[in-house]
C-alpha cells in the first residue's frame, strides 16, 4: 500500500446546512465521524482543514488534528493546498481529500483512491464512481455525474444528467439511467506537487458554472483517473433530510 495522508476540508458556513461539521449524529459531531472513518483507512495521518475556530476546537476536543485556513477559498481543493503548505508535505506525498460531510465513507475507498493514483503515472488526480442509487438522482443537481473514456480517465463531470439516454422513451429513461449513469463520489487523491499547481490557477468558466472544482483540472488538460468503487457508499450530508437519514442509519448500525 502506497503511503498517503488524509486532509478533510470542513467549512462551517454551508449554504444549505449551516454548521454542518458540528451537527450531531449519535452524540458526536459530523466531523468526528468523518475523521474516525479516515483513521480506519491506511492513512499515515488525518488532518481537518477548516476556516472556523469552532470546528478547530471541536476537532481538537476529540483528539483530532486541525489546521486553520483562509475563509476566502472557493473550493475544498484550494483549502487542502493551503493545508499542505502549512503541514510542509513534500511534492511526492499523496493526499486523499475526504469531504467533511461524508460521515459514512467506507475506509476501503480511501485506500483504493490512493492506490489508483499511484498506479496511474499519467494522472494528476484519482477519484471513484458508483451506480446511481435511484432514478431520482438522475436529475438531482446535488448528485454529480461523471463520464470516462475507455481507459478510465474522466471526460467530464456535471450536475446534469450525463450521458443522456436519448434512445430511451420517457417511461424507460429512469430505469435505464440507474445502470448506465455513474455517480461521482466526493473523494480525490492527488500528489502535493499537483496541489501546488492547482492553487496557482484561477477557477475556469466551467468550474464557475457547475461549481465543480475538478473541472479546473480538466480545463488545464490534466488527467483524472476514475475507477468503480469497491464499495458503494451512502450519499453524503447536504440537507436536513440527509441528516435524518444518516442518523437513522447509524442508530440502526449501532453508531460509527
Amino acid at each position: 500500500m502506497r503511503r498517503f495522508h488524509v486532509i478533510i476540508p470542513a467549512r462551517y458556513a454551508a449554504q444549505r446546512l449551516p454548521g454542518k461539521p458540528l451537527l450531531e449524529i449519535g452524540g458526536k459531531p459530523v466531523i468526528q465521524h468523518v475523521v474516525e472513518c479516515a483513521r480506519r483507512s491506511a492513512a499515515r495521518s488525518v488532518t481537518v482543514a477548516t476556516d472556523d475556530a469552532r470546528v478547530e476546537r471541536a476537532v481538537k476536543a476529540f483528539g483530532g488534528d486541525a489546521v486553520m485556513t483562509s475563509p476566502e477559498h472557493v473550493c475544498g481543493t484550494d483549502r487542502i493546498a493551503e493545508a499542505v503548505e502549512k503541514l510542509a508535505f513534500s511534492d511526492s506525498e499523496i493526499i486523499v481529500n475526504v469531504q467533511g460531510d461524508e460521515p459514512q465513507m467506507p475506509p476501503a475507498l480511501l485506500n483504493q483512491t490512493a492506490e489508483l493514483l499511484a498506479r496511474q503515472p499519467l494522472a494528476a488526480l484519482a477519484t471513484l464512481s458508483a451506480p446511481l442509487d435511484n432514478a431520482a438522482q438522475l436529475t438531482d443537481p446535488a448528485v454529480v455525474k461523471v463520464v470516462t473514456d475507455r481507459a478510465g480517465y474522466a471526460l467530464y463531470f456535471s450536475r446534469a444528467a450525463i450521458p443522456w439516454l436519448r434512445a430511451e422513451t420517457s417511461s424507460k429513461l429512469a430505469e435505464g439511467a440507474v445502470g448506465a449513469v455513474r455517480r461521482h463520489l466526493g473523494l480525490y487523491a492527488y500528489y502535493c506537487d499537483y496541489l501546488r499547481r492547482f492553487a496557482k490557477r484561477n477557477a475556469c468558466e466551467l468550474e464557475q458554472h457547475e461549481k465543480l472544482e475538478q473541472l479546473r483540472a480538466l480545463w488545464h488538460g490534466e488527467k483524472i483517473a476514475c475507477a468503480e468503487a469497491v464499495e458503494t457508499p451512502a450519499p453524503g450530508l447536504d440537507t436536513p433530510a440527509d441528516l435524518k437519514r444518516i442518523q437513522r442509519a447509524m442508530e440502526t448500525a449501532g453508531g460509527s
